[in-house]
This record gives C-alpha cells, sequence and structure tokens, in this order.
C-alpha cells in the first residue's frame, strides 16, 4: 500500500485545506479536555508552514445535522486550538465554502493558519453532494488528509472532494496507517491481539479477520463470558450474549483452522453486586456460583495473558479485560498494560492500541505512553481491523 503524501509537492503560496479531526471533548466551560487529535496535526503543520504554505483547517465538530448551531461552532475552540498549535495568530472564517472564504484564505500570509466553520453545517457535508464538494475544492489548491479518525466517512471533505483536487495524506494519516500495517500485514512474529470489551457482536467482524493474522488471541471482559459459556462454562450472573454463542464457536473452530491459540480466562474476580471496593472473591473460572458477576480477570489469567504478551514480538490492543472504571476490577487490565507498555519502552515488543475505551483504561493504568502506538482513530481504527476498506484511504492510494 502506497500512499500519496506531502513529501515532495510544491506548497509556497498555495492554500492547502487540511481536514483534520477537531471534535474534541469540552469541559462544562467550554474548554478542550483532551488535546490529543489536534496535537497529532502539528507535524504536518509545521512541514507545511515552512514550506510556505497558507494552511485552512477544516474539521467537523458535534452532530449539528446539516445546520447552523452556535453550540457547534469551532469558533469556540479557535483560542484553545491556537494555543495546542503554538500558533501566534488564527484567523477564524464564518464559513467553510464562498467567495468571503475564498477571499481570506488567498490574502493569508504564507505560513498563515485560518480555521474554517464546522463543514457539518451543511447538508451536503454527509451526503457527499458532489455540488458540495465542489464548494470546497473552490476555496483551495491542494487537499490534505490529516483525520485518519474520519476516513471511514463517504463525506464531502473525506471522499468527494478528493476527485477535484490534488490530494494527500498528512503526517498522522501516513503514521497511522504504517502502524496498523506494523501489527497487521508487516508484522514481526509472533503477534498477539487483546480483545476485551463487553460485546462480541460488536467485534465479531473484527476476531474474523485478526483470528487469520495472530498467532494468540487473549479474550477478557464481558465479550469472553460469551465465549465461555459457548465452551459450557457456567457463568452465574455475569453480563453475557447468549444469543452469540454460536457465533463464538465458529471463531474457535477458525481459529484452529488458522492455528491461531485462543487464550480465554483460567479465573475470575467475582462478587454479587457491581459497586467500588464492593465484597469480592478470586475463583477457578469453572467454580463461579450462579448469583455471582464475573468482573475482572484473576491471576492466573493476568499470569496467561501476560506470559503470551512476553513470548511476542508484536501485540495489538482493542478493549478492557474488566469493569475498569470501579476499583479493583480495573487491575487485570492494568497489570496486563503495563507489561506491554514496559516491553514497548525496551523496545522488545511493538504495541499498538486504539478504541475509546481502550484509550481510557489505558489512561487508568498509566500505560498509554508506554505503548508504541496508540490511535485516537475509534470507528476507523476498528473498521481497519475489520479489513474493510476505508473511503478515506482508498482515494489516496498511488494506484
Amino acid at each position: 500500500m502506497k500512499l500519496r503524501t506531502i513529501d515532495n509537492i510544491e506548497v509556497k503560496g498555495k492554500v492547502v485545506l487540511l481536514r483534520c479531526d477537531l471534535n474534541v471533548p469540552v469541559t462544562e466551560q467550554g474548554e478542550i479536555a483532551d488535546s490529543s487529535r489536534i496535537e497529532r496535526i502539528l507535524p504536518t503543520i509545521s512541514q507545511l508552514a515552512n514550506r510556505g504554505a497558507k494552511i485552512a483547517l477544516l474539521s467537523h465538530y458535534g452532530r449539528p445535522n446539516g445546520k447552523y448551531n452556535e453550540e457547534f461552532s469551532l469558533g469556540n475552540l479557535s483560542d484553545g486550538i491556537a494555543e495546542i498549535l503554538n500558533a501566534e495568530e488564527i484567523t477564524v472564517v464564518q464559513d467553510c465554502i464562498g467567495k468571503v472564504a475564498k477571499k481570506v484564505l488567498k490574502d493569508l500570509p504564507s505560513g498563515g493558519i485560518a480555521l474554517l466553520e464546522n463543514v457539518r453545517f451543511h447538508p451536503g457535508e454527509e451526503k457527499n453532494d458532489p455540488k458540495f464538494s465542489k464548494l470546497l475544492s473552490d476555496v483551495a489548491d491542494l487537499y490534505v488528509n490529516d483525520a485518519f479518525s474520519v476516513s471511514h466517512r463517504k463525506h464531502s471533505s473525506i471522499e468527494g472532494i478528493t476527485k477535484l483536487l490534488p490530494s494527500y495524506a498528512g503526517r498522522a494519516f501516513q503514521f497511522e496507517i504504517d502502524m496498523l500495517q506494523k501489527v497487521l500485514s508487516n508484522s514481526n512474529p509472533p503477534v498477539m491481539a487483546i480483545i476485551g470489551g463487553s460485546k462480541v457482536s460488536t467485534k465479531l467482524k473484527l476476531m474474523e479477520n485478526l483470528v487469520e493474522k495472530m498467532h494468540t488471541i487473549a479474550i477478557g471482559g464481558g465479550m469472553a463470558n460469551t465465549f465461555l459459556l459457548a465452551n459450557n462454562i457456567n457463568i452465574g450472573a455475569s453480563f453475557c450474549e447468549k444469543s452469540m454463542q454460536n457465533d463464538a464457536k465458529k471463531i474457535i473452530a477458525k481459529a484452529k483452522k488458522f492455528g491461531c491459540n485462543i487464550l480465554l480466562p483460567l479465573d475470575a474476580v467475582v462478587a454479587n453486586k457491581l459497586e467500588v471496593n464492593a465484597e469480592n472473591e478470586i475463583v477457578d473460572i469453572e467454580r463461579v456460583k450462579n448469583n455471582k458477576m464475573i468482573l475482572d480477570i484473576g491471576p492466573k489469567t493476568i499470569d496467561l495473558f501476560c506470559n503470551a504478551i512476553v513470548n511476542s514480538k508484536t501485540v495489538l490492543w482493542n478493549g478492557p479485560l474488566g469493569v475498569f472504571e470501579v476499583p479493583p476490577y480495573d487491575e487485570g487490565t492494568s497489570n496486563c498494560a503495563l507489561t506491554v507498555a514496559m516491553l514497548s519502552r525496551s523496545g522488545a515488543i511493538t504495541s499498538v492500541a486504539g478504541g475509546g475505551d481502550t484509550i481510557s483504561a489505558l489512561n487508568n493504568a498509566d500505560a498509554a505512553g508506554g505503548f508504541t502506538y496508540v490511535s485516537v482513530a475509534g470507528g476507523a481504527f476498528l473498521e481497519w481491523i475489520e479489513g474493510k476498506t476505508l473511503p478515506g484511504v482508498n482515494v489516496l492510494l498511488d494506484k
């Protein structure tokens, strides 16, 4: 897979429409709560600005349903964005299309940055309307996508515009693809996946794809309960998707066919109710009582998973292994995450993690910084792991 990148393009004096993801969480006071997505576009902005480009930041924010809504104006975030980007000044433009926007961008100094208004204020964006794509393209000379996180969507600012402007991948976009390929296509074996979360149904395609590529898959969280039940193990009052048992059995059978070793919990931390510091106990997985809920993996399982991590060279992680938000049911996730982080820092393994709950769980364990790469892409990350073709990636390939 070869992307068209910004390596050798001429941008001096040209308006570059930079599709980024500024759809960030904010506090009740309107301040940016997590700046990760903004920070990741810094390398692209720096390189474009140093080459004399006029940079127009284009993004969606929230779900305004195709019409103006002050609550979702990107202008509300402009000061915070400027601070994170270390920009002396960001010109705020009241729209992302039209003659005024075009003139403001044309008049920017070389290296200047402008923030265009929320692209989803226009109904044509999510419809991938060719007319709206044309209006977007009219304000710029080049297009750069540095928002892998939105590239699973076939929208005007992601797919449609690439038919009208010379289009390239930004540095964050490029690095994300490189890292995902490193764990799925060009990995250093043995390769292991750690998959958690609550539902098999949301990760069925992901699991079906991974068993063909992984040497080992460790399964935790609520979804492990469905696999345990499929193996005729009593899970008591634990959450599970009984209707997905046959699907779990098919995944187990497919794993055997491809030589993928599936690891399931050997023991668990159980309790009568889910409360902070409620009375709990550790039991072997075959000894879960009918009135107990499995809330975390136990020490035997932690050892099993960690030994597999130590014996791997590449690790992909998606989903927590227990109810990490409620102590002490974060210990399984934290112990395994810290093992991955330690080995990654030492250069023993390459580790890639992604997914909203995953990032929260790794941050909770103070382990995220030790991973080789933590994706903030969410849905696009999961669809890529499922083996899907992403529209926003496909249009940037050198074919």
